[in-house]
């Protein structure tokens, strides 16, 4: 059982049994959009784009409040922690906030999570947090952790590029409506290494045929959660009270790292008892020669004999487009075959 109840000056809360997920309310204009970037910061040369990216959003209606954390990007971030972190929870604490965007990910983002007082947050209302990479290191702890519906989609900086003009348009959506869209997989993909190609969409089932499967979202980008496996910040045990769906993507491990990663997760407990195991389209390097293990070898070795379904090649992650996924929602992901796929998304199971 789920409510929605919006208030004069708190945002809507959407809550379920399990974990007590609550719910961002939907943002309307007038609403205020902090900017901070709390792991890579944005370098000078990047600036016309960034800007291109807050007008996008002031067309829309919204207030944007700019951080000091975002103009700069020395030693791989964009400020010292201490910085990056009292800005990050000065807006998560502000009351006229109501969502918070960093312009992309990074590399340093889990060196704020031990000044962030997860019980504190749970306390208040939700607002949204959105984008991918490095941005999973706070969405999925927040979400484990606080209970706040957080977003994986595309990220600030990527609004500008009209080549993704669909995938911004399910995050923009989701983030007015309170829930993504229905989405269908993309026919196609493409790779940032060779702009204007075209991929034909290899979305399946690993074990072949069509199949589906229904649980509660729940992951982000492998390279960084595996980093997290073994904490508070990524114990996913109350989470699997109810079915859940794990989804990864990987950034930019090779094959080998990539089966290191999954191996430890599968390890550690972390892949028990889940509904289902989604996997996006790897960005990292294939194998070098052909005797070397390749990235679907990988997956096999690592993965073979779950005792659910794993559908790979989603849309998903680095290597564009990508689909919006809510973490804490309730999804039903069916694959109908090779490059043919449907995910909905709701509060309420």
């Amino acid at each position: 059982m789920w409510s929605v109840v919006r208030m004069l000056s708190l945002p809507a809360i959407a809550r379920t049994i399990a974990m007590d997920i609550r719910f961002p309310a939907p943002l309307q204009p007038g609403d205020a959009i902090a900017v901070t970037a709390f792991s890579s910061g944005v370098h000078p040369r990047l600036h016309g784009r960034l800007d291109d990216a807050l007008n996008e959003l002031r067309a829309r209606g919204y207030r944007v409040a700019e951080g000091e954390c975002l103009r700069d990007e020395k030693h791989d971030a964009s400020a010292p922690a201490a910085a990056r972190l009292a800005e990050l929870k000065r807006f998560m604490f502000d009351p006229e906030i109501r969502a918070i965007l960093p312009p992309w990910g990074g590399e340093r983002a889990i060196e704020l999570l031990p000044g962030l007082d997860f019980a504190a947050l749970a306390d208040l209302p939700p607002k949204w947090l959105a984008g991918f990479s490095d941005v999973s290191t706070l969405t999925a702890p927040l979400t484990l952790q606080a209970g706040w519906a957080t977003l994986h989609g595309p990220n600030l900086m990527d609004l500008p590029l009209k080549e993704w003009a669909f995938g911004h348009e399910a995050l923009l959506a989701t983030l007015e409506a309170g829930t993504p869209p229905e989405q269908s997989q993309h026919g196609h993909y493409w790779h940032w290494s060779e702009p204007g190609r075209r991929f034909p969409n290899r979305t399946r089932l690993l074990g072949g045929g069509a199949g589906k499967m229904e649980g509660r979202l729940i992951g982000g980008c492998l390279d960084v959660l595996v980093a997290l496996q073994g904490t508070p910040y990524f114990d996913l045990d109350a989470f699997k009270a109810e079915p859940a769906i794990l989804y990864l993507e990987n950034c930019e491990l090779a094959p080998c790292g990539v089966l290191r990663a999954l191996m430890g997760l599968r390890l550690s407990g972390a892949l028990d008892g889940l509904a289902g195991l989604v996997l996006g389209r790897s960005g990292g390097p294939d194998a070098a020669d052909g005797d070397a293990l390749g990235y679907e070898g990988a997956l096999r070795a690592a993965l073979d004999g779950l005792p659910y379904r794993v559908a790979v090649d989603a849309d998903i992650g680095h290597v564009p487009p990508q689909w919006s996924l809510l973490n804490g929602a309730w999804a039903t992901l069916e694959v109908f075959g090779e490059g043919e796929a449907r995910l909905v998304q709701r509060a309420a199971r």
